[in-house]
């Protein structure tokens, strides 16, 4: 059992009913997400009316809402489907990942439609925090990358750009740098020559189209040949 003096409350309200939970707030949302065991999750055995008047929730009121009253079963239904209280550290540090995996992602997808280039990370994230952009700590990054780039445009000039590449590799490296095709992109098309060199079609995206070629060229030695053939 969890610390309950380091728990918090996980709340669900349901046919006009409350019902509460102590839990381990880490936990707690990693057992959301399907990482640790409701057992491990829990600081007290018991399921609240209200845990501040420690109101203990009737059995029938567990049944009517739950369909059973096994406290396990009734605490992951809390969790999976209530709201889970945050301290002020832990919040903040949902948003700070939360904002890193955006900033991230952005940086990876998206260009400078002026130069073709992607934008520094720091400029990104200094773009997030000038335009004032609310980031949700609980709802995925792909979810918000549209608003915020759209907030953003404004300060940046931005926009996701997918690019289609042909790629020729030499036969001496084309077997180490098939790897680094797959990592970056989706290949569309691969032609084993008889040489044994590679010619693949890679559809990546924009932001990651630098990091791949400065791989390519390191493991090629500059022998490797990349033509853009669509942008969209």
């Amino acid at each position: 059992m969890v610390d309950v003096n380091k728990a918090v409350l996980a709340r669900l309200k349901s046919k006009d009913k409350l019902f509460e939970v102590l839990v381990d707030c880490d936990k707690a949302l990693d057992f959301r997400k399907g990482l640790c065991k409701i057992e491990d999750v829990l600081a007290a055995d018991q399921i609240f009316k209200d845990h501040r008047l420690s109101e203990k929730a009737s059995e029938h009121d567990l049944k009517a809402v739950f369909g059973t009253i096994e406290t396990l079963k009734v605490a992951a239904e809390i969790i999976k489907k209530g709201e889970v209280q945050l301290t002020t550290e832990h919040r903040k540090r949902l948003l700070d990942e939360k904002r890193k995996q955006i900033v991230n992602m952005i940086h990876r997808n998206a260009i400078n439609p002026q130069t073709g280039h992607v934008h520094p990370p720091q400029r990104i994230e200094a773009a997030i925090s000038d335009a004032r952009v609310k980031i949700d700590e609980f709802k995925d990054a792909e979810d918000q990358i549209q608003n915020i780039i759209k907030a953003i445009s404004g300060i940046l000039p931005i926009k996701i750009e997918t690019r289609t590449l042909d790629i020729i590799i030499p036969a001496q490296f084309a077997v180490k740098s098939f790897h680094i095709l797959k990592t970056h992109g989706k290949i569309i098309s691969e032609q084993w020559k008889t040489d044994g060199s590679l010619l693949a079609s890679l559809e990546i995206p924009a932001g990651l189209q630098e990091d791949l070629e400065n791989e390519l060229n390191k493991v090629s030695h500059g022998n490797v040949e990349i033509r853009i053939t669509s942008k969209r």
